[in-house]
């Protein structure tokens, strides 16, 4: 927590120049500082933030955002003028609650689900709903259709309708119907668009006209009807392949009324993604409007008109680039307001107020209301709020070569009061593998691992985005092969550096991440002392089965083709489950029982085989999912880790 208060509380920060106060009013001692910080809680570092996600309403008047509490997903709405609350409902469990948008300054809508159950099937299903946020009622709104009800394609800024894409059923092209949300009398819905050459979704202006629709065929490609505007019948402009740079960006359309000029991500002429001019009438890109020389871009910023407002990379931290003169002195001065952060203006309501997310890799950060006209920026509250940033570790950038000659960057977190040398070191791979990476940002296992003892070093092997093409496709086929090299030369890094104490060396990761520490106590026992695995892959063969039953053809086949690459390749060879004999290394095994993404049959399958083999395992069971997204069931697995890694790798 900072050094003013916990929860709500509002600060007045003159914005004259770098001498004004800091985020925390502390000030953050280096690495190695002789005196170790205090045990902090598991629970502080599980605890739901709800902050994180808060929204403007449409004037800036009002922000909102869900806390979870006992389960239950509380929808909170506060005035920006003073931070006084204003209402809060309760939306049901919070596995229920999907997403909320802000329509007007007065409603917002929420996606949940919804389930139905008789003796012939079960089914879970989105519907919408509407709280009126000064009458403090909650109601449905919407039409009856199929399974998907919440494909909103245009919320009315000033509240009054929202545009719904409609299916009546699985296999009917959706309508597009106006909903209105005046709860006077007369208020039907009214079908604007109806079903068009079996289009299979839509897209509106910032007007709230439809005008752009996509057909998906069963071999991975897709149509585009556009027009121009209102009136104008739909014209067939092009035909995209799935996996194709134009996919990418056909699927994410950023054209404002009146205007066939857009903007897209695309790729450039280094292989890195660029931002685009694109003329809808013709599907043709024109001028590189913005590349950054060695960096992906992430996406592009814009107003409640569409105009062009900035664009958002990571080097090693997140950035912005405004195009707009305004919002970039604005910018300028909040870095100089909250020195040594990472400062993002996350949502705006023009210029006149924003809402700021300020943090860092050790500082989980705060949320500000900032109210340019008046000077003032406001302290809503702490992202962490059990947390005192002071015990925090900081985190630094690296690079080094791995043994083919290839640059990787890395990023390794001290932990406090250990000193800097021969340090235990948790090896930490990210998941995905591929279109994912780590930045220099704040992270609650990081910070925990490190507030443990033990050093953390977590490395963007090949095949990690940001860095352009050519760098995610040497990733193709390196499964288990040159991706592990990367992880065990970023060990050799640390350890050659004198961070880390060869003989104290663990992994642990979660998705692919769990795959790859798996992986590496089977392949290299000689430089591991233990690993733990959160929903890790354990059998390429069978997960590969499992992903051809729910990814579309051609992802499949894209995705199929970069585990594989164009080589012969042996799932089994670099298969957990199939290598089981040859573990000899303590492993911590863990499983959401409802993960849809990484099966829990791929956790047994890895019990089984171990079994077989007469290995010892130590594992949980937790009743979640992929993303361990129960506060309660990610402690437990945070303290099953942590005693885990106590009993293998002792950090004292």
């Amino acid at each position: 927590m900072r050094s003013w208060s916990v929860g709500l509380f509002t600060a007045l920060l003159s914005l004259a120049g770098p001498d004004a106060a800091t985020a925390s009013g502390v000030a953050v001692p280096e690495a190695g500082a002789e005196t170790a910080p205090p045990t902090i809680p598991v629970e502080a570092f599980t605890a739901p933030a709800g902050l994180a996600d808060a929204e403007l309403s449409a004037t800036g008047a009002a922000f909102a955002y869900v806390r979870v509490e006992d389960g239950r997903a509380i929808l909170k709405v506060h005035s920006s003028d003073d931070l006084r609350a204003l209402s809060a409902v309760d939306l049901g469990s919070a596995d229920d609650v999907n997403w909320f948008r802000w329509a007007g300054d007065d409603t917002l809508l929420v996606s949940v689900m919804l389930e139905q159950e008789n003796n012939r099937y079960h089914a879970r299903f989105s519907r919408l709903m509407a709280f009126d946020v000064p009458r403090q009622t909650l109601r449905y709104v919407g039409l009856k259709q199929g399974i998907v009800g919440d494909d909103v394609i245009h919320v009315d800024r000033a509240g009054r309708y929202f545009l719904l894409s409609v299916r009546r059923d699985q296999t009917a092209s959706p309508e597009v119907w106006r909903v209105s949300l005046d709860q006077g009398e007369g208020a039907e819905p009214e079908r604007v668009q109806e079903k068009t050459r079996g289009v299979d979704r839509w897209w509106a202006d910032n007007a709230g006209v439809v005008r752009l629709g996509m057909r998906f065929s069963e071999y991975g490609s897709a149509r585009i009807w556009y027009r121009s505007g209102p009136g104008e019948p739909f014209r067939k402009i092009t035909r995209v392949s799935a996996g194709s740079d134009a996919w990418s960006y056909w699927r994410e359309p950023s054209f404002r009324a009146g205007s066939d000029l857009g903007y897209v991500m695309a790729s450039g002429d280094g292989g890195r993604r660029v931002l685009r001019e694109i003329d809808y009438r013709t599907g043709e890109l024109g001028r590189v409007v913005y590349e950054h020389a060695e960096w992906d871009l992430d996406r592009a910023v814009y107003d409640a008109s569409g105009r062009l407002l900035g664009v958002v990379y990571t080097d090693d931290e997140p950035r912005t680039h405004w195009f707009d003169g305004e919002l970039r002195a604005l910018q300028q001065r909040l870095q100089q307001v909250l020195p040594g952060s990472n400062v993002r203006m996350i949502d705006l309501a023009g210029t006149d107020r924003m809402l700021v997310r300020q943090s860092g890799p050790a500082d989980p950060g705060g949320l500000y209301v900032f109210t340019p006209g008046e000077g003032r920026l406001d302290l809503v509250g702490n992202i962490r709020p059990q947390i005192d940033i002071r015990h925090l570790a900081p985190s630094s950038a690296h690079s080094f070569t791995a043994r083919d000659g290839t640059e990787i960057r890395a990023y390794l977190t001290l932990p406090r009061g250990s000193g800097r040398e021969r340090l235990p070191l948790i090896v930490m791979p990210h998941g995905g593998p591929f279109g994912v990476r780590d930045a220099l940002v704040y992270s609650d296992w990081v910070q925990l691992l490190a507030n443990r003892g033990y050093a953390v070093l977590q490395p963007n092997f090949r095949g990690s985005s940001g860095r352009g093409e050519a760098f995610e496709a040497l990733g193709a086929g390196q499964i288990g092969g040159a991706m592990q090299d990367d992880l065990d030369d970023a060990m050799d890094w640390a350890v050659e550096a004198g961070f880390a104490d060869p003989a104290r060396v663990c992994l642990v990761g979660a998705s692919y991440g769990g795959y790859a520490a798996l992986w590496g106590a089977i392949r290299n026992p000689e430089r591991y002392r233990c690993a733990a695995s959160y929903s890790g892959v354990t059998d390429w063969e069978d997960m590969l089965r499992h992903d051809r039953r729910f990814l579309h053809r051609s992802t499949y086949s894209q995705w199929r083709e970069r585990v594989r690459g164009e080589e012969d390749f042996d799932e089994d060879a670099i298969s957990p489950a199939r290598q089981a004999r040859r573990l000899s290394r303590p492993v911590f095994l863990a499983q959401g029982r409802h993960d849809k993404v990484v099966p829990l049959r791929q956790f047994t399958l890895m019990v089984d085989a171990a079994k077989d083999a007469g290995v010892a395992l130590e594992t949980l069971v937790l009743d979640d999912t992929h993303h361990l997204e129960d506060p309660e069931n990610e402690a437990e697995f945070l303290s099953a880790l942590l005693d885990f890694l106590h009993r293998h790798n002792p950090a004292d």
